[in-house]
């Protein structure tokens, strides 16, 4: 199963998604909303605050969860983004979150927010 090019274009323009991790059980941990770019044809989350911020360490636990944005719910695998891979992303949180502080952007921006991107796969 892949994203249609709808999906694509709702869960892009979302403000805001909902990311859920799944437990080793497969239960749905309690989900959290964040920022979530496109970038060409890949979804993109990142913490803002490093690996150890607790949704992105529950999604490498087991690399599944589900995501709401944009009247999308979908089942999900999280892809760790190889380093270097970043320039895409970042110019697609400007362009979609630039019109906030700059206290709330520069964090999903930085060089410290990269080790912590992940690709959504549907």
């Amino acid at each position: 199963m892949s994203w249609t090019e709808q999906e694509l274009a709702d869960v892009g323009a979302a403000d805001e998604l909902r990311i859920a991790a799944r437990r080793e059980d497969g239960t749905l941990r309690p989900a959290v909303t964040i920022w979530a770019v496109r970038a060409g044809d890949g979804l993109f989350v990142r913490s803002a605050y490093g690996r150890g911020n607790g949704w992105f360490r529950h999604a490498l636990a087991t690399h599944e969860g589900r995501i709401e944005a944009g009247g999308v719910s979908k089942d999900v695998r999280f892809e760790e983004v190889p380093a270097g891979d970043h320039d895409e992303v970042d110019a697609a949180y400007h362009a979609k979150y630039d019109h906030y502080s700059k206290q709330y952007v520069d964090p999903v921006v930085s060089p410290d927010s990269w080790s912590a991107t992940l690709r959504l796969l549907a």
